[in-house]
């Protein structure tokens, strides 16, 4: 069964999310702050995270900064009151991957979390399945039916990342800082370039789209 870790300061909050996921039959682990959050996941396996933005002593754009150091993979949802633009951006670009806005429906949130629980169990098995399309991590191949495309290290992490975050809009020093590398000297516009080589690669395939946001970064749309 899968455990969701609820890190919020609001206890009444707290309590009725856990009752709400513990009826879908997850396990709950609750704390009040991002610290307490650090503690326990230092001890305890966790498969996806829900966390607030204000909360003392660690905020949750710290808290999520802080659990990228060592951990990349664990799902993170983002809840929070704050419904602004700059307030969703601040969150991905700490590393988060989906972001809600309060008030909260239960409904809803349930399906963020399955889809964030499904993504992540693709990505650990190293392949990304896109209706007929399949990403295979270990081969570099991108499927489909009986064509296979083969593509260069770079060009294939990028498309797998933004495939497997549909909608999800990256900036791209966010991009180039997890596929080429914090030291990385080379410049950012190598992301336009290789956007824009997969964009040539897979025109005229219907079931995805990689798009550019102006100001912001890129995101890919499942067409699907």
């Amino acid at each position: 069964m899968f455990k969701i870790l609820i890190i919020d300061d609001d206890k009444n909050i707290r309590y009725v999310m856990k009752e709400r996921l513990e009826l879908e039959r997850y396990t709950v682990i609750t704390a009040s702050d991002g610290v307490e959050a650090l503690d326990i996941l230092d001890k305890t396996h966790v498969d996806l995270v829900i966390v607030d933005i204000m909360m003392p002593k660690l905020n949750g754009y710290e808290f999520t900064e802080e659990l990228r150091t060592f951990n990349q993979d664990l799902p993170v949802l983002m809840i929070s009151a704050k419904d602004l633009p700059r307030d969703r951006m601040k969150g991905f670009i700490s590393g988060i991957d989906d972001y809600m806005t309060k008030p909260i429906n239960s409904e809803e949130l349930l399906l963020h979390i399955k889809a964030l629980l499904r993504r992540a169990k693709m990505v650990n098995e190293q392949k990304l399945q896109i209706g007929s399309i399949t990403l295979d991590y270990n081969t570099q191949l991108v499927i489909r039916g009986e064509e296979k495309i083969e593509l260069p290290q770079k060009e294939f992490m990028l498309l797998f990342k933004l495939l497997s975050s549909p909608n999800q809009i990256f900036t791209r020093i966010q991009l180039m800082d997890e596929i080429w590398g914090y030291d990385c000297d080379t410049a950012t516009d190598t992301v336009t370039v290789h956007i824009s080589r997969l964009r040539k690669r897979f025109e005229g395939w219907n079931e995805f789209e990689l798009k550019a946001i102006k100001g912001l970064g890129y995101k890919a749309e499942i067409k699907i």
